[in-house]
């Protein structure tokens, strides 16, 4: 075999082989992963929102949901009113799906905003107590909480169930 037959051999089998790669890569650029809260990491977040507000008296309602708005916890108090754990759950749902906290929503969405009109959504809850679930730019989900004497307060017990998984989640 001369060195040129060779050469085109090697040349032709090296474009074979790359147009049977090509379809491989485009399939890995269509497909993505993303991480999840892991069951227990949630119940974590949850039972640790829920005696934050304890300490301070507050009989309240917990949900932490997926990136989705999934619930995947949903923790209420003795106490907390029956409509707490609908409400904290729309809160967490809201906080992931419009990837803001709650009390921020309140307050861009008030009567003639420019948002005011996302407060007839269904589940839509713009009251403060709702924070998106982050670690190192990845969202992972939401928690709410309701029941707590307002929105401030709410949101505070939110922040100690993120705060129990923080490290958790910084990965």
């Amino acid at each position: 075999m001369s060195r040129r037959t060779l050469v085109a051999l090697t040349l032709t089998a090296g474009a074979s082989f790359s147009l049977f790669t090509l379809p491989a890569v485009a399939q890995e650029a269509a497909v993505f992963q993303t991480p999840s809260l892991t069951p227990e990491t949630a119940l974590v977040a949850a039972r640790a929102a829920l005696e934050s507000c304890r300490k301070q008296g507050f009989q309240v309602a917990v949900a932490v949901v997926d990136r989705a708005g999934l619930p995947q916890v949903v923790l209420r108090d003795r106490f907390a009113g029956a409509h707490t754990p609908e409400v904290a759950t729309n809160k967490a749902w809201t906080a992931a799906s419009f990837r803001t906290s709650t009390l921020a929503l309140s307050a861009e969405t008030q009567p003639g905003r420019p948002m005011s009109g996302m407060r007839s959504l269904p589940r839509f809850m713009a009251v403060g107590g709702g924070l998106r679930i982050e670690g190192k730019g990845t969202a992972f989900g939401a928690i709410g909480v309701s029941g707590a004497p307002g929105g401030d307060a709410d949101e505070a017990c939110a922040q100690a169930g993120i705060q129990a998984i923080s490290t958790a989640i910084e990965f």
